[in-house]
């Protein structure tokens, strides 16, 4: 399986709470609409929580990037069926209407995209945790980049056999309902589609991703030092200056798994 990380910022002008509504009740629909002629498998949105979290997570890490507004993502259960989806009649007419309805809302040269693949560390079977609006349950999106003394290799291998299990080591104690890893694929598609939006911002090297149900998490000792431990750990691979962090909502558009 194989996903589009688009990370938004709002186009300049609006409000967060205009850009969201827009972004839900207008393009959130026309995506859907064109499900089967993109051969869409997913269509989430998440919509950053405005309450002074994200801040707060960004500074127990130092100074860092200003977080996004929102991240669109979709999903594909091959490669090879998003590029015959992609290059399709139907697949390129629906891309560039959705794109024509991009520019309404947001500032693409500022907002980053690229395909990435998934590697699961903490997940629920089925795969059913939602962040929805009206629950106790949030959604992390860490979108990081690595350390410039580490290769790309060295930085992934580092995420995935180092600090992926030290987060696995603490997940019953965070009370962490499900925990990624998503690695940017480096697919030859990504500079397509961001040629297409004058994208000026340099890709990840993935993103981190948890839910975490708030209603349940724990203010103990153990929960404490576990995220000491996280933080700790993130920063022998992790750029915190050339990286974010949010919180966020999520509205799922499409969902035919």
């Amino acid at each position: 399986m194989i996903r589009l990380v688009f990370a938004l910022r709002k186009k300049p002008g609006l409000s967060l709470e205009q850009f969201q509504d827009y972004w839900r009740s207008k393009h959130g629909p026309l995506v859907a609409s064109f499900a089967e002629d993109m051969n869409v498998l997913r269509y989430v949105q998440t919509h950053t929580i405005d309450d002074g979290s994200n801040e707060a997570a960004q500074q127990a890490r130092g100074d860092m990037e200003a977080h996004y507004d929102g991240v669109a993502e979709l999903w594909w259960w091959s490669e090879a069926e998003l590029e015959a989806a992609l290059g399709s009649a139907a697949g390129q007419a629906a891309g560039a209407v959705l794109l024509e309805d991009e520019k309404q809302f947001i500032d693409l040269p500022q907002s980053p995209l690229w395909f990435a693949y998934e590697y699961p560390q903490v997940n629920p079977a089925p795969e059913n945790v939602v962040a929805r609006v009206k629950s106790n349950v949030v959604r992390v999106f860490f979108p990081l980049r690595h350390k410039q003394e580490l290769s790309e290799e060295q930085a992934r291998h580092y995420w995935l056999t180092h600090h992926g299990p030290i987060v696995r080591s603490h997940a019953e104690a965070t009370r962490t309902l499900c925990y990624r890893q998503v690695h940017r694929a480096n697919s030859v598609l990504d500079a397509q589609l961001q040629a297409q939006r004058g994208t000026e911002v340099e890709s990840y090297l993935g993103h981190a991703e948890a839910w975490v149900d708030l209603g349940q998490a724990p203010r103990t000792e153990e929960a404490r030092r576990a995220n000491a431990a996280f933080i700790e750990d993130e920063h022998n691979f992790i750029d915190m200056q050339r990286s974010t962090f949010l919180f966020g909502k999520e509205h799922t558009f499409i969902d035919r798994r």
